[in-house]
């Protein structure tokens, strides 16, 4: 298995929830119906395949071995750059679920908090997918040491393993589609 291919699949599928996001805010602005239910389905994609499963491996088995075996540059790259970023991504999925749940109150004026946090993690997530595909993920091929990319490959096997006896990658996927039709249908 080769983890880094796996993690630039999974980039691909969270990049078409990113569009999904995109399509339930637009609808919003426009005041179309949206079911705001809707929301906890991608919060659930977010929490439990982009930032559990996907971030999981990233920030447990190769951005650690990074740090420790590239240096400063490493250092830089993923401490000060990816996982702030992934925080960042955790704090918006935090204030999107509290605004839906205002919104889910009656509380209209939290129709812009569900817009701007579910925007600001699609964003956000566009940009750090392709600086991980171009910059990171290329910089761990490159620089890493051949026994240290095994030991990475080997423990994304592992973990995809129970993952698939939890059917993780195929729930998602599964809920993924169901949303992608939904706003496919207007």
């Amino acid at each position: 298995m080769d983890s880094i291919n796996l993690m630039v699949e999974e980039h691909r599928n969270i990049k078409r929830m990113l569009k999904v996001i995109r399509k339930y805010c637009f609808r919003i602005l426009k005041n179309q119906d949206v079911d705001y239910e809707d929301f906890y389905k991608i919060i659930d994609f977010i929490r439990n395949y982009a930032d559990s499963h996907h971030h999981g491996k990233e920030e447990n088995m190769l951005f650690n071995r990074m740090v420790d075996e590239l240096g400063p540059a490493a250092e830089k790259l993923v401490t000060h750059g990816m996982l702030v970023e992934h925080d960042l991504g955790r704090l918006h999925t935090k204030q999107l679920e509290e605004a839906v749940a205002k919104v889910l109150e009656g509380d209209e004026e939290a129709k812009l908090d569900v817009i701007g946090n579910a925007i600001g993690y699609a964003d956000l997530l566009n940009r750090h997918i392709d600086k991980e595909d171009r910059v990171v993920y290329e910089f761990a091929r490159k620089n890493l040491a051949e026994d240290t990319v095994k030991r990475i490959n080997y423990e994304t096997k592992v973990f995809e393993n129970r993952a698939k006896e939890k059917n993780i990658q195929q729930k998602y996927i599964d809920l993924l589609k169901e949303l992608e039709s939904k706003v496919a249908e207007q």
